[in-house]
């Protein structure tokens, strides 16, 4: 029999999707002009007022930095917009006279999207955005570090809706956040959108909903063999110093080929790295970083001197990252992991086959399936790469923590929901679009004219 808190609790969400389906009715019946306008809408809130919510989200959750958060607001904005707009979303797609389909856009309905409290307010906002291209209504439920923050981002959206003149409750968020209520809407919505931590993702797996999410991130960064290293080491700094290393797509390890890795090293400290490697310093960051083998919460989207002040350790002021020179891969040493601050492992390379070796010894203990960084001017060896790491983006010459989630500069889409595909329990290898919030019908036309192959054709000898 249930409990009282479990009849209220569906009786709470049930008022949610009840309310989103009333929208969501509305709205679908708007053209796609219209539909483009509420999605251009949703952005340009976060675009207008990216300082102001760098602002809360920082005061609220106490992680990351203002001035990166303020920089992704205004980018992620910009980009989803930028990827959007155009693109039809709603009724007839197309025609293909070949094989005489004829697609049709349908909204799915009422999708339910867990938010993270590293990323609590982009992640609403392109997740509306691609819900709402497509003639959805969405629920949000938001982390219960950025309950505040989140709040804000949806009640400013929907005011900018409501002076457009779109139906009330297109967007919303629930207003009293428990486990409870995020179980009951994930399984009374049409679809399910989790980013966030593995026991979020796996409960939306288990919802009984189609559920799109996400695994852990720990991005492997390779620099090649004969590839300018003072080019790459800058990137990669500035990925993994971004908003003080939460985002899931930073550089995680640099691994390095083993005749330039004492001058790569030198590279990093020239550029504001500070490098570990001395068994004691070495204890000392793992203990900041980690807690009975966990993530240490204390240290997680703090910045350099933080982290140095939990490992009781003294660092040069204007640190921006801690070069820690493993002891060993993922298998062996936990700074092979991911790390939740700005700390990047350093690794050494007899070869490429080697280098290979290191990341896919990394990506089994973390991020299996996310993102593989590399650094090199070889064709030869960015296949080689690609073919030998079982991961869903591999970005080449690039700041990681800026590109994996797509980039002006690449043709990634963009987005704060990055699949990782079976590798990591996920059911998408590729970027979260607006795409997978829509249904697909599709129209198939008898075609009297096509070729039908003979027996021998079939089954006969080549």
């Amino acid at each position: 029999m249930e409990n009282k808190e479990t009849m209220d609790s569906k009786a709470y969400i049930d008022e949610y999707i009840a309310r989103a389906r009333k929208a969501q009715a509305e709205f679908e019946k708007m053209s796609q002009e219209e539909v483009d306008r509420a999605v251009q809408t949703i952005g340009r809130v976060v675009y207008e007022n990216a300082q102001y919510f760098a602002e809360i989200a920082v005061e609220e959750t106490g992680m990351g930095n203002v001035e990166d958060k303020c920089a992704k607001n205004r980018q992620k904005a910009g980009i989803v917009w930028n990827n959007l707009r155009g693109k039809k979303s709603r009724g007839i797609l197309e025609t293909n006279e070949e094989t005489g389909i004829t697609t049709v856009a349908k909204p799915m309905g009422v999708v339910a999207a867990i938010t993270p409290c590293t990323n609590p307010i982009v992640t609403p906002m392109s997740n509306s955005m691609f819900a709402l291209k497509c003639g959805n209504a969405i629920i949000i439920t938001p982390h219960h570090k950025s309950v505040k923050c989140s709040t804000k981002v949806v009640e400013m959206m929907n005011e900018a809706l409501a002076k457009e003149g779109y139906p009330e409750n297109l967007i919303q968020i629930l207003g009293e956040h428990s486990r409870e209520n995020t179980r009951n809407l994930i399984s009374s919505a049409d679809v399910v959108v989790a980013t966030g931590g593995a026991g979020m993702v796996n409960a939306a797996y288990s919802s009984g909903r189609p559920a799109l999410g996400v695994g852990a991130g720990n991005v492997q960064c390779i620099i090649d063999e004969g590839y300018d290293y003072k080019e790459a080491v800058p990137k990669i700094i500035k990925g993994r110093s971004y908003d003080n290393g939460i985002i899931c797509s930073a550089e995680q390890s640099v691994i390095c080929p083993e005749a330039d890795f004492e001058d790569i090293l030198k590279e990093f400290e020239a550029n504001g790295g500070f490098v570990v490697r001395d068994k004691e310093g070495l204890e000392k960051i793992r203990g900041a970083l980690f807690e009975d083998g966990k993530t240490n919460r204390h240290s997680v989207g703090q910045n350099c001197q933080k982290v140095a002040e939990l490992a009781g350790m003294e660092i040069p002021a204007g640190t921006k990252v801690i070069v820690a020179v493993a002891e060993g891969t993922g298998a062996t040493d936990s700074l092979g992991g991911e790390k939740m601050a700005p700390v990047i492992s350093a690794y050494a390379y007899k070869d490429l086959d080697d280098g290979i070796r290191i990341a896919a010894e990394n990506l089994e203990r973390d991020g299996k399936g996310h993102s593989v960084s590399f650094h090199s001017d070889s064709e030869e060896h960015i296949a080689k790469v690609a073919e030998n790491l079982c991961v869903s983006r591999f970005v080449i010459n690039q700041c990681s923590s800026n590109s994996t989630g797509g980039s002006y500069y690449n043709g990634l889409n963009p987005t704060n929901t990055l699949g990782c595909g079976s590798w990591g329990h996920n059911s998408i290898s590729e970027n979260l679009n607006y795409t997978h919030l829509m249904n697909v019908s599709r129209v198939a036309r008898f075609m009297p004219d096509n070729y039908v192959p003979t027996e021998e054709e079939l089954w006969g000898q080549d």
